[in-house]
This record gives C-alpha cells, structure tokens and sequence, in this order.
C-alpha cells in the first residue's frame, strides 16, 4: 500500500532516504531551504519543495499534513531538528524518525518527540567492523541480542554440495534464507534444498551472532 513519506533536509542521507522510498513507488514529499537540494531530488521524488521546515506556518503550505511519516536528515543542526520535530508533531504526523549527531542529541530529540533516532556513522561503523570479523562476509543485520542476519559467499568446501548435504541447520543452527548464484545480482528465497552450489555462489543465513563471530575459524577447520 502506497503511504506518503516526508524527508526533511536534503543531504546525502535525506536524499538517499527520499530515492530508495520513492523506488519503491512510495509517495516521497523532499523538503529542504536549499534550492539546489531541492532541486537534485525533485527527478524522482513524488513533491520537492524549497521552505523552512522550523517554520510550521511553511510546513503547511507544503502540505504535508497527511503524511504518514517523517524523516528528518539534518542531525549535525540540532536546534532545527528540534523544531522540525515539535513541527511535524504538532501537525499530527503518525511516526518521525530523526537522524542525531551523537547519542546525546538523539537522547535529546526523544524526549521532544521523535518516535525513533538513527545514528548513521556510529551504525556503519559497528556494522563494517561486523563484516571484517569475516573475510567473506558480503554484508550483516542484527535482528534482536542474539540472532543475525548475513549474506556470506560460500566456502570451496560447499561447492558441488547441496543443502541437504550440508546439514547446515543441525551442525551449525544456521538456516539459509536464500542464494544468490553466481554475479547475479538476484537473490533466490526459499532455496531448493537438492541445489548444488557453484564456486561463486553466496547465500542469505540467519544465525546466532557467535555462529557470525567465528565463521573464518569454522570454515578453516572444515566444520562444513
């Protein structure tokens, strides 16, 4: 179903927010005071609007009132997320999400309204450091304390086996979500278990993060 999405401040976070929803065939309001940002997303984004979303008064002319959601991308400024989110909160909008600078400003923005706070470096940050812990990790979601998500290219040990074949599930508690085969840049879900990898091939797993944290270990001593 189609929901209407606002993204306040236009930088390379706001407008890569503004472009992946709009993608996905959302209805995308960008609003930043700067022209030329307004202007990079208005291609693809449903409504791009130049005005001063601290101000309600120009929030209402932008029409926003109906949004089902908000994201507000400009975290280094606090005052103006601030006022954006007791803007948007007082217009009615269901669910803001803020980007904050640091976890004081995004302790900050919770406690004036902000429904969810993301901090974008700190998380790329932990999340690379996630993959290095294995060389062929291609990327890694945690989904609660003890479970993750990753996709992994397979070790050569896998090649010409099968799923079944592996036992991955039993030997390891890893279940496998889907494959991707090959370059391609498709990911099958619900794999085949009588499908026989092929040396490039990567795979979606869900696992214990203590499965994640000693995978290169696992494959150099042929557990699989």
């Amino acid at each position: 179903m189609q929901k209407t999405y606002l993204v306040l401040g236009l930088g390379i976070f706001g407008s890569s927010a503004a472009k992946e929803l709009s993608k996905y065939g959302q209805d995308v309001i960008a609003i930043d005071r700067d022209m030329t940002c307004v202007e990079r997303v208005q291609e693809f984004v449903s409504h791009a609007v130049c005005c001063d979303f601290t101000d309600i008064d120009e929030l209402k002319s932008a029409g926003v009132a109906e949004a089902n959601a908000a994201i507000i991308a400009t975290g280094s400024h606090l005052e103006e997320s601030i006022l954006a989110i007791m803007n948007l909160k007082q217009l009615g909008i269901p669910f803001v999400l803020a980007k904050a600078k640091n976890k004081k400003y995004g302790e900050i923005m919770k406690k004036i309204g902000a429904d969810k706070v993301v901090l974008p470096e700190k998380e790329a940050g932990v999340r690379m450091a996630k993959t290095l812990l294995a060389w062929n990790v291609i990327d890694l979601m945690d989904i609660d304390n003890d479970y993750s998500i990753m996709e992994i290219k397979i070790p050569s040990s896998w090649t010409g086996k099968s799923l079944i074949e592996l036992d991955l599930r039993n030997k390891l508690g890893m279940n496998v979500l889907g494959i991707r085969e090959g370059e391609s840049h498709n990911l099958g879900i619900n794999p085949d278990p009588n499908y026989r990898f092929k040396a490039n091939d990567a795979v979606l797993v869900i696992a214990e993060k203590t499965i994640f944290s000693h995978y290169d270990e696992l494959v150099k001593e042929k557990v699989f």
